[in-house]
């Protein structure tokens, strides 16, 4: 099924404007509760109750407690919840409770301790089964927020230790805005993490090669060379 928004309703605090529902159980509920709100218009139109010519086939024109039950971002047994509670629970052990209180609804919930952030960077680089669905905002915020205020130097030293989905995470964070937009004192990154990360934009995502080129500065000890 393709992009899904919901344009009305109220907002989970992590809840992306749109997301996909690839499922088929979940897509043969969505259809089925559009079904009910076309039959119930057409039944009412019937009766000279009210004339409606949106021509939505697929759409939620005639919503109805069975899809706002199903589609609202805060109904517990909505598809939604559903997605961001799938999602909290692939989260690396130890990060859970957290990727669980942003599930459940929390803008900001107490960072994790004793968690490396070579696994938050795995967290951010392994690849979702659905990673269109309606958690795909939280799997961008969750470990990015982790990472924001972590002193460059620290997580230099994470890139080296970090796998290959690590690494996907780590090009991601070092060419996000989250970095880019740091004083260039703090963009300082040793030549050992900085080829990593070089090295997998190159063959992996060379999208964000010239962004990493540009603003990944080398350590005092080397040429600072500017953006």
């Amino acid at each position: 099924m393709g992009d899904f928004s919901r344009a009305d309703g109220a907002r989970h605090p992590h809840h992306p404007g749109s997301y996909e529902i690839s499922d088929p159980a979940e897509i043969r509920e969505v259809r089925a509760v559009r079904r009910i709100g076309r039959q119930r218009a057409a039944a009412a139109a019937a009766d000279g109750v009210v004339f409606c010519c949106c021509g939505d086939d697929d759409g939620t024109a005639h919503p109805t407690p069975e899809s706002n039950r199903l589609l609202d971002p805060l109904s517990p047994d909505g598809i939604p919840a559903r997605h961001r509670t799938r999602w909290a629970a692939a989260a690396p052990e130890g990060l859970r409770a957290y990727a669980h209180a942003l599930a459940g609804g929390e803008e900001e919930p107490a960072p994790p301790h004793g968690v490396a952030y070579a696994v938050v960077f795995g967290w951010l680089g392994t690849p979702r089964p659905e990673p269109r669905d309606a958690a795909w905002l939280l799997a961008e915020r969750g470990p990015t927020r982790l990472l924001t205020g972590v002193p460059t130097e620290e997580l230099a030293w994470a890139v080296r230790e970090t796998d290959r989905a690590g690494l996907e995470g780590a090009v991601r964070f070092f060419a996000s805005e989250e970095f880019t937009t740091r004083h260039p004192k703090r963009r300082r990154v040793p030549d050992t993490a900085r080829d990593r990360l070089l090295r997998h934009a190159r063959s992996h995502r060379p999208a964000d090669l010239a962004v990493l080129e540009r603003r990944l500065l080398r350590t005092p000890e080397d040429r600072i060379r500017r953006s």
